[in-house]
C-alpha cells in the first residue's frame, strides 16, 4: 500500500457561512465543492494548496465545542487535547511568507495565539526566542471561528536520521487505554 499524501481532513464547524467567510476571506482558500447531506447537514471542501483539501461538516444539531477535551484549550499554555481528538491543522508555507501572514491575519481580525513567528528547535523548551541553525521549523498559530487551532508552518530543512532521538512512551500502569477497533 502506498499513499500519495493527505486528500482531505474533515472537521466539524458551528456555522458554515462563518466558516466559508473565514477560509475564503481571511485565508484565501477557495471553496471547491459543496454537498447537501440527506440529514439536513452540509459538507464543504476548500483547496488548501498542494493538492490537499480541508473539509467541514455542519449539522444543525451537532454537539457544542469542548475546549480542553476535543480541541486545544489555550495554546501555548494549555496545548493538550483528548485521546482521539484533533489537536491542530498545520498548513505548509514558505518561510518568506510567515512574518507577513501575522499582519494579514490580524488585519482580517484573526487573533494570533502568539503574535510572532515561533522558532521550534531541539532545546529542552522546544522553542527559541531568536533564529539559530538548530531551528528546524517556524510557525504561526491562530484559531478559526470554530475554535480549531491552525498553524502556518515552514520547514527549514529536511529531516535527518538524528531527528529520531526518543523512544515512544507507553501508557502508565493503571491508566485505561481503549484498544483501537
Amino acid at each position: 500500500m502506498k499513499t500519495k499524501g493527505i486528500n482531505h481532513l474533515a472537521l466539524v464547524c458551528r456555522d458554515m457561512a462563518e466558516t466559508v467567510g473565514f477560509y475564503e476571506g481571511a485565508l484565501g482558500m477557495p471553496l471547491v465543492k459543496t454537498v447537501a447531506l440527506p440529514d439536513g447537514g452540509q459538507h464543504f471542501f476548500f483547496d488548501c494548496g498542494g493538492g490537499s483539501l480541508l473539509a467541514f461538516f455542519w449539522w444543525p444539531d451537532a454537539p457544542p465545542a469542548a475546549p480542553g477535551i476535543a480541541s486545544v484549550k489555550a495554546f501555548p499554555m494549555e496545548p493538550k487535547s483528548a485521546v482521539g481528538s484533533m489537536n491542530h491543522v498545520a498548513f505548509d508555507m514558505d518561510e518568506s511568507e510567515l512574518e507577513a501572514s501575522v499582519a494579514r491575519l490580524q488585519a482580517a481580525g484573526v487573533h494570533v495565539s502568539v503574535p510572532m513567528v515561533v522558532n521550534h528547535d531541539d532545546s529542552p523548551m522546544g522553542v527559541a526566542r531568536d533564529m539559530h541553525e538548530g531551528v528546524w521549523v517556524r510557525s504561526v498559530y491562530f484559531r478559526d471561528p470554530n475554535g480549531i487551532m491552525l498553524e502556518f508552518a515552514a520547514l527549514l530543512r529536511g529531516f535527518r536520521p538524528e531527528d529520531i532521538a526518543h523512544q515512544p512512551a507507553k501508557a502508565s500502569a493503571g491508566v485505561a487505554v481503549e484498544p483501537a477497533e
